[in-house]
């Protein structure tokens, strides 16, 4: 008995051992080069290796009979064979490259994205603040972006060789009327909001689709923050304002304020400039919002915010006195509805009140009131991972009334003229992102809109193709018609007979970017019809023009540990025969050549900012300005984890740059060369500095 138990055992152990024997092998390629670190193994067993550096793999298996070879590598469709374990040798297994899925690709053509972890970051919200030419001022950020045009007697955004009107900004999807506070000439205007409120900020310098409209040359989306997972509370002081904010966190839902008070009162009398200031700039803003997730497919948001600004100077002996107030709130939803649609529904409406006193002429009075209610609704779907769709229905009510009188008693006492214009503007758009092949992606759209007043019909189609083969590289070619219409004096000294004004976008955009570079250059073409011109003292439709040039962005942080520079440079020419222009020339506004080069150093606890701008001269008939220069720099430490000190200084050389010409010849300069900035950072409820206004 004991030799036939050892004889069975031995005759097992023969078996197994042939069984051991069988070799699975072979090759995985993608059709031309070796894939290294490919997983191959049989289905439902251990039995696997990984390919090595020449796509080889080999392996034994005890598995005997028909079986399923798998074998799997990232970004590429999974290889299936099932065959008899005997004939598995020498294979020669070929991977096809997955498609990327189309919610899963970005396209980045003609677009800046700050505050959003998947792309490369060039800005966050703390950079926009503690930009050494910016002063916490999102416009004035952005500004360091090719394709933005100095116009520093405003501080407004020019695109391109487009007007600052031919920028559109939007919250959470809903036009904003008014983004700018007002001030006086020489003094540059400050956009309204606090870069700490947004999630998510994507400058588009041309080319967006169908679901933006009513601008020209770009828009300014900006996504709020979601619902908070933690009370916060900060303050902030500094020579021209005080600010304070904070944010209840509730169970699924949040509430946040911010308060700020503007003065240049103290800092006018410590820095006297060329003014003559009757009343100092003041604002006094508040902004609130309160978010809910009203379910797991359901996210509610609502912001409102006020400013109230006002500024008095003597000039040209009249006594002018500014004062506007600014209203502005929306209320948006998001949730999913039957079929995986999704639902998009908004509503906002902005109001703007603006009273002058001494406005031309000693003795005048001037009020206008702007009103503008936005209405919108988009279904959006994915209907598989190569096709995604969205389609919208909007509604633009708007109102606007004028009055402008002299009120001296002599020949020009009675003088008046005033407007009162109501219309509607209703669009629908129509978008489509199609992944054509792994790596093309074609988005095509269409928008249409109605001008009430006028009974316009426009239709513009859009469309974008971008080559996309693998993260680091992409090149995009879009085309498309935008359109706007006329700012309200137009319409009403033409009879409301002005149509809307379209540009033809013609750009093309390449970029590479690695983990240390970015780089991004972008030649554009654009063809104004249907500008405003005025002609026997009326506007009409037949104004023209076009602007041409290209953008380079180069953004290192590998030239020296610690630090991170960008190059931005702009080319362009452009031409216009619009307003009161008699003959096709160069808009004012519109410098040949800008450049801006910024540096940021840190040195443990410390931050050192650089920021060098210069703009060719600007065109005007009495002669051309001198080119524009400014060295701006800051320096931000970090007190106290709670605590930041921010210090910065425009215009570090002192240079007087001519903004523009009047009509006399007689230049118009700065009312002060160099303008200096330091405030204290306040965190009371978090373990981290400047999260003060973080809604």
């Amino acid at each position: 008995m004991k030799h036939r138990i050892a004889y069975i055992v031995l005759l097992l152990k023969m078996v197994c051992d042939m069984t051991a024997q069988t070799v699975v092998s072979g090759t995985v390629s993608d059709g031309k080069e070796p894939l290294t670190g490919a997983n191959v193994f049989i289905l439902g067993t251990i039995d696997g290796c990984l390919t090595d550096s020449l796509g080889r793999f080999a392996f034994t298996t005890s598995m005997t009979g028909e079986v399923t070879l798998k074998a799997t590598f990232i970004g590429y469709e999974d290889y299936v064979q099932t065959a008899d374990v005997s004939i598995l040798s020498s294979l020669f297994v070929c991977m096809n490259e997955r498609a990327t899925s189309i919610d899963e690709v970005v396209i980045t053509a003609s677009t800046y994205s700050f505050g959003k972890s998947e792309n490369f970051k060039t800005m966050d919200a703390l950079d926009v603040v503690m930009a050494g030419n910016s002063c916490g001022d999102i416009v004035a950020a952005l500004q360091s972006l090719p394709g933005t045009q100095m116009v520093v007697e405003n501080g407004k955004l020019y695109v391109r060789g487009g007007e600052s009107e031919e920028c559109q900004t939007f919250i959470n999807g809903m036009h904003v009327l008014m983004p700018y506070s007002t001030n006086v000439e020489g003094q540059a205007q400050r956009g309204r909001f606090s870069p700490f409120l947004f999630k998510g900020i994507n400058f588009s310098l041309g080319g967006y689709a169908g679901e933006y409209g009513q601008a020209l040359s770009s828009v300014l989306p900006m996504e709020t923050t979601d619902v908070a997972a933690g009370d916060k509370l900060g303050v902030s002081a500094s020579l021209v304002d005080w600010n304070a904010g904070g944010t209840k966190a509730f169970q699924r839902s949040s509430l946040s304020f911010n308060a700020d008070y503007t003065s240049m009162g103290l800092y006018n009398s410590l820095f006297p400039d060329r003014c003559h200031w009757t009343r100092p700039y003041r604002k006094l803003s508040g902004e609130a919002q309160y978010k809910a997730e009203l379910s797991s497919a359901s996210v509610l948001k609502s912001y409102a915010g006020y400013d109230l600004t006002s500024v008095g100077q003597h000039t040209d002996n009249r006594s002018l006195s500014f004062k506007e107030y600014n209203i502005y709130a929306n209320v948006t939803m998001k949730t999913s509805v039957a079929r995986g649609y999704s639902l998009f529904t908004g509503i906002a409406n902005s109001s703007v009140f603006n009273d002058v006193d001494d406005a031309l002429v000693p003795d005048d009075r001037y009020h206008n009131f702007r009103n503008e209610m936005h209405l919108k609704a988009e279904l959006r779907k994915v209907f598989s991972p190569a096709l995604k769709m969205s389609a919208g229905l909007e509604d633009y009510i708007r109102n606007s009334t004028m009055r402008y009188e002299r009120l001296r008693a002599d020949a020009s006492a009675g003088m008046a003229y005033h407007y009162n214009i109501d219309y509607n503007l209703t669009a629908m758009h129509l978008d489509a992102q199609w992944r054509m092949m792994p790596r093309l992606f074609l988005n095509l759209s269409g928008r249409v809109e109605h001008l009430s007043y006028a009974d316009d019909w426009t239709l513009m189609p859009r469309a974008t193709l971008s080559y996309v083969p693998n993260k680091r590289f992409q090149l995009s070619a879009m085309l498309g018609r935008y359109s706007q219409t006329a700012e309200e004096e137009y319409i009403a000294r033409s009879g409301n007979r002005l149509s809307q004004s379209t540009a033809d976008h013609a750009i093309v955009s390449l970029q590479y970017s690695t983990a240390t570079t970015l780089l991004r250059i972008e030649p554009y073409y654009k063809k104004y019809h249907h500008l405003p011109l005025l002609a026997e003292g009326s506007y009409t439709s037949g104004g023209y023009g076009k602007s041409r040039g290209f953008d380079v962005f180069v953004e290192n942080h590998s030239l020296v540990k610690n630090l991170t520079t960008t190059m931005s440079y702009s080319f362009n020419d452009s031409e216009r025969l619009y307003l009161d222009y008699t003959s096709l020339h160069t808009p004012d506004y519109a410098s040949r050549h800008n450049l801006r080069l910024t540096a940021k150093y840190t040195i443990g606890k410390l931050i050192v900012g650089l920021a060098e701008s210069y703009a060719s001269g600007r065109k005007y008939s009495v002669g051309t300005t001198p080119y524009y220069n400014s060295l701006d720099g800051n320096i931000t430490y970090l007190l106290h984890p709670k605590v930041i000190v921010y210090t910065s200084l425009n215009n570090i050389l002192g240079r007087t740059n001519v903004f523009r010409y009047q009509s006399d010849g007689t230049p118009v300069t700065a009312t002060r060369d160099r303008f200096f900035y330091i405030g204290i950072f306040v965190s009371l409820k978090n373990n981290k500095a400047y999260d003060i206004s973080n809604f």
